[in-house]
């Protein structure tokens, strides 16, 4: 998911830019509005700040501690910089250095990608100065969405008209997410832990918090991936993904998973799945007795195990990522599972430190290939998911299919 800051500047067309709003984040994408002075005059702040549910930069020098720098601030943070519609004047002002506001400040200011989406009448499009203005922009590398034909509203007809949203929501889709062996692939992650319950009131669980499957998730859109995440019950908020299935027992995210699995390029089980859960579900709560209880467990389907096997008996299928929390042994276990479960690779986590794995923001962990182990130091589990990542898209780029392994 990325953070995109969107120009919106004084044109008819800044209506559309709710739209865009809407489409980047249906793509998993985060959006701040910056808007100009002569843009309010066509859309209210308040609209944006709605549905963005950010504050809306307005003033260049807002009240407050440091907000005469916010634009530095934010320059730094964004990963795309888009202007929808962009007017001539803003034009003007991008093209010949000139920071009179906040949003040309920060054009000025940052160093993430420029998207452009000019508006304007079509004399004005076609303007000397106009086009000098585009063309030296472009040479500077700013990127642009061309502007449609047909009826404008000052009542003209021809090119100017602001581009339709959903190519506007495509083209900076384009930029944040460049061609790799992920772009466009069909993902499906799962992350948190599962929840067997022993009664309506008490369940057997575990300390997954889904963050280490939530940034896999994350870093998958980003690439390119069209992601479905199956969670199981998690506090933590999970990533905006192309679909998202909630679960509760391990037997429900085994059924969301293998009904999908076929129709996936990877499938990465970050979910820390509970290997058992009680024989029976008691219909009621289980009044106290005694000093002690008797629960009889059954043990849960395998559902890497059988995704392995699957695939295995089929001859192809998705490449395949596991993961291992063990405490004991970490490397020489991991190996022994992936083997044991057919799948390409193993993530082995150790879950006795303190300061990785479950119910914290970092992890360290080792990925376990075929004759491969390598070792990801501890860092945020953003960063883990980068590497875990890295390493898919050379076993994509590697095999001739996805079942091969490394």
């Amino acid at each position: 998911m990325a953070l995109i800051a969107l120009g919106v500047t004084g044109g008819i067309g800044a209506y559309k830019a709710v739209e865009v709003v809407r489409g980047l984040q249906k793509r998993g994408h985060d959006v701040v509005a910056i808007m100009t002075a002569t843009a309010q005059k066509f859309v209210g702040p308040v609209t944006f700040e709605a549905i963005t549910r950010r504050p809306v930069i307005t003033d260049q020098f807002a009240p407050g501690a440091n907000a005469d720098i916010e634009h530095i601030a934010l320059a730094s943070t964004i990963d795309l910089l888009l202007v929808a519609p962009a007017t001539a004047n803003i034009l003007g002002k991008f093209a010949n250095g000139i920071a009179d506001d906040f949003l040309s400040t920060m054009f000025i200011a940052t160093r993430a990608p420029v998207l452009v989406a000019p508006a304007m009448n079509t004399q004005m499009f076609a303007n000397d100065a106009v086009r000098a203005n585009l063309d030296t922009l472009t040479k500077r590398g700013v990127r642009f969405v061309e502007p449609g034909s047909g009826y404008l509203a000052c009542g003209w007809i021809g090119k100017g008209r602001l581009a339709e949203p959903d190519e506007i929501v495509a083209a900076a889709d384009a930029v944040l997410r460049p061609e790799g062996p992920l772009r466009g692939k069909r993902v499906l992650v799962t992350a948190g832990p599962t929840f067997e319950d022993v009664d309506p009131v008490r369940y057997l669980g575990n300390r997954s918090s889904g963050r280490m499957g939530f940034a896999i998730a994350a870093e998958a859109m980003r690439r390119g991936a069209d992601v479905t995440l199956v969670a199981g019950p998690t506090t933590v908020e999970p990533p905006a993904v192309r679909e998202l299935i909630r679960v509760r027992s391990a037997a429900e995210m085994h059924e969301a998973v293998l009904g999908r699995a076929d129709q996936m390029a990877l499938v990465v089980m970050a979910a820390a799945v509970a290997d058992y859960a009680p024989e029976r579900r008691a219909d009621q709560k289980i009044a106290k007795q005694g000093d002690s209880i008797t629960l009889t467990l059954k043990k849960n389907p395998d559902i890497l195990a059988d995704l392995g096997a699957r695939r295995l008996a089929a001859g192809h299928g998705p490449v395949l990522v596991g993961f291992a929390a063990e405490t004991e042994n970490v490397v020489a276990s991991a190996a022994a599972k992936r083997e044991r479960k057919h799948v390409d690779v193993i993530v082995a986590n150790d879950v006795s430190r303190e300061d990785a794995g479950f119910e914290v923001d970092a992890n360290a962990v080792t990925i376990v290939g075929a004759g491969v182990a390598e070792s990801i130091p501890l860092q945020s589990k953003a960063g883990v998911a980068a590497a875990i990542l890295n390493h898919v898209e050379r076993l994509l780029t590697w095999t001739a299919t996805p079942s091969s392994s490394i």
